[in-house]
């Protein structure tokens, strides 16, 4: 098989936690003495934690921007806890890839607490590994998050071509753009413009996707010479 690996990104993409995100955005800013909005909340998505921490602070949020971003982490874990909101159809996907051998690394801005939760409860043997914002990292839409990916799976920077980067957001597309991977915008579960990023292609969900179409971007890509 052609395509080496598939790297996802976590919001949006994997999983629809939007609305968890925005739940706690929205509580944390009143209890606090913030104004917040939806349209603020959809800008931020994709963001590192920490620039989402600062733009609540300055709305009003009478907390240090740490604080901020634990209690917003602490919220979603208490969520996603009770109940993982999949995408629809990701779950067949990440079976697919297992049952073809195809490697899955998750690849998100978000702390290493949201990222193990969600390892843990995908499918058996979906993840080989993941990145995440308490890695050190220069945040999206650098491409190091997707480079080191490849990294962790021994995948050198001139195959990276062989791998397709799943992302919803700006941000991440242009930072998987930038990695040299094949980027698919799933425009499905965001309110973001993604429609001029660069990225290879777009699907709208996962319906009818798997192992083998994925497999089709990257050899689509590489028939035209590998060009965006």
């Amino acid at each position: 098989m052609t395509l080496r690996a598939v790297f996802w990104d976590m919001d949006g993409t994997l999983i629809d936690s939007e609305p968890y995100w925005h739940e706690g955005e929205f509580a944390i800013a009143k209890r606090f003495g913030g104004t917040w909005s939806e349209a603020l909340g959809w800008q931020m998505s994709g963001t590192a934690l920490s620039l989402c921490a600062r733009k609540m602070r300055e709305m009003g949020t009478d907390l240090p921007e740490e604080r901020i971003a634990e209690l917003m982490v602490d919220y979603v874990a208490r969520r996603e806890s009770e109940t993982m909101p999949w995408t629809d159809g990701v779950l067949s996907v990440l079976k697919s890839l297992v049952k073809a051998g195809v490697p899955s690394v998750l690849v998100t801005s978000s702390p290493r607490t949201l990222a193990e939760v969600v390892v843990r409860q995908a499918p058996e043997g979906a993840f080989s590994a993941f990145v995440c914002g308490d890695d050190g990292l220069p945040s999206k839409p650098d491409p190091a998050p997707y480079e080191h990916a490849a990294e962790l799976l021994g995948i050198a920077h001139d195959d990276i071509k062989e791998c397709i980067a799943l992302e919803d957001s700006p941000s991440g597309l242009q930072s998987a753009v930038a990695s040299g991977a094949t980027t698919i915008a799933v425009t499905g579960f965001t309110r973001a413009d993604v429609r001029e990023q660069h990225q290879f292609a777009s699907i709208r969900d996962y319906v009818g996707i798997d192992a083998t179409v994925l497999e089709n971007f990257v050899t689509a890509r590489t028939r035209q010479g590998n060009k965006l």
